[in-house]
């Protein structure tokens, strides 16, 4: 029985693509494999958003060359956002490569895979005499599918659920309109096309009856789901009824969704936080920059004032709402005024916790082609002194947990302590405690003992119960 390996690069939307190509290669019959050493597939799932991701996918494949070498019977494949950016100049320079399938194309791969294994195996019985380092691009091996294909939205709805799992994620939509001037999203993932209400309803219903207490509901720009395909109701966005459709589903227990936009943030789904009570206490509202030059240039379409006015809406629709957050430093003709505006909104709001970058060009993106790029040792200078305003702020709201009882939700061991269980609350601090394998996929009472860097550390004071009232 072949076995596949997949490692993936980038968002929570590519691991849930990913999934999808798993649950696929299972139900025909492939099993998965610890590492590439052991599989018949390596398919490397890719992002496109900062050029490091771009090259930790290459020079990994390039490094699986010598494998190509050893086993020539291996079928090499590239997923995703750098396939669809790419498409076939990536066989160029690799051609161990046979497969390289785009952003809407995932729920091909297992018939692309197949067809490719068995081309490869029938090739290296009928040459077993033959030197085996020849080149099997030459024999039209290689398939490249990066296609746009209508209603691709609804093909990423199945998964392969872990025993005890309790968390999922579910795509509602695929695509982006937005057209930020430093982001390839529109040119990778196409334009915004939605699932139906109905079907993610299903999915949601499904993994539920399975075990699963939390689901995130993902889209790149989440908020702004279904705004072409449906009307609004009762004066809610289709996004807030989707909300409600599933919150209503018995057995959920928490309700997540990532990444939101701040222009698609309007009353109606600020007022969610007050009425649903499975929304979790945990907002991530990327702001990009605090300097409205920057944001304009970004084509951002909103100011920092605006920002920082939603954030306030938002905490006091949900009091202790966690706030997250995306930050780019170094943006074209970012002065330092720029950046102290940002850093001066940081402060500010204090948040929970930033993912802070420096800009990074991306070819046949309007930033790239701007003038007064940033210097790199400007960028890292901005991105080590945002950084440390961040944790500051990180380390002040982690301390004021301690003493706090806390509800979590198990997830399973500890990926760097194995003798320990980890969970997340509601507002995705990670908590990590004594291990206990019944308490795996429970909601766990944990009392936080001590807070270090971004992990708070606790001891189980109840085992799984109902809903509770909203909590930290």
């Amino acid at each position: 029985m072949p076995k596949f390996f997949i490692k993936t690069y980038g968002c929570q939307m590519n691991e849930r693509d990913s999934e999808q190509v798993a649950h696929s290669l299972i139900a025909r019959g492939y099993e998965r494999a610890e590492s590439e050493l052991d599989a018949d597939v390596v398919l490397l799932n890719t992002c496109s958003v900062r050029d490091m991701a771009d090259q930790k996918a290459l020079g990994k494949m390039g490094m699986l060359g010598q494998l190509a070498k050893q086993r020539p019977e291996i079928v090499f494949g590239f997923l995703g956002c750098m396939a669809q950016a790419r498409g076939k100049s990536l066989l160029k320079n690799l051609p161990h490569v046979d497969l390289v399938v785009g952003t809407q194309k995932f729920h091909h791969v297992p018939e692309y895979v197949d067809e490719l294994v068995a081309r490869k195996r029938s090739w290296i019985s009928e040459n077993v005499q033959r030197s085996m380092e020849r080149r099997m691009d030459d024999l039209c091996f290689s398939i490249v599918d990066v296609a746009e294909e209508a209603g691709s939205q609804s093909t990423i709805r199945e998964q392969e659920l872990a025993p005890k799992q309790a968390t999922a994620f579910v795509s509602v939509m695929q695509g982006c309109n937005m057209h930020c001037t430093f982001c390839i999203v529109p040119q990778t993932r196409g334009a915004e096309r939605s699932r139906t209400i109905e079907e993610i309803f299903v999915e949601v219903r499904e993994l539920v009856s399975c075990g699963v207490k939390e689901v995130t509901l993902l889209g790149q720009i989440v908020n702004l789901y279904g705004r072409h395909e449906f009307p609004k109701i009762d004066n809610k966005s289709p996004f807030v009824q989707l909300l409600e459709a599933v919150h209503a589903i018995d057995g959920l227990e928490r309700l997540r969704f990532t990444s939101p936009h701040p222009i698609g943030f309007r009353e109606d789904l600020i007022d969610a936080y007050r009425r649903l009570p499975k929304l979790v206490d945990h907002l991530h509202l990327p702001v990009q920059s605090g300097s409205n030059k920057i944001l304009k240039a970004m084509h951002r379409t909103y100011t920092a004032e605006k920002y920082v006015d939603l954030v306030g809406r938002v905490r006091e629709a949900r009091k202790e709402i966690a706030v997250t957050t995306d930050i780019i430093v170094g943006f074209p003709s970012e002065t330092e005024d720029d950046y102290k505006q940002t850093r001066d909104l940081v402060e500010e709001i204090q948040f929970d916790n930033a993912f802070v970058f420096r800009y990074s060009p991306r070819r046949d993106t309007p930033a790239a082609e701007m003038a007064d790029q940033i210097d790199e040792n400007i960028k890292e200078q901005r991105n080590h002194d945002l950084l440390e305003v961040v944790n500051e702020s990180v380390r002040q709201i982690n301390e004021r947990l301690v003493g706090r009882t806390l509800e979590v939700l198990c997830e399973g061991p500890s990926k760097t302590n194995p003798s320990r269980l980890m969970g997340r609350t509601r507002a995705n601090k990670i908590v990590l405690f004594e291990r206990a394998d019944d308490l795996i996929g429970a909601l766990v009472d944990v009392r936080i003992e001590r807070a270090t860097g971004f992990s708070l550390y606790g001891t189980p004071v109840a085992a799984d119960k109902p809903l509770a009232t909203i909590a930290a």
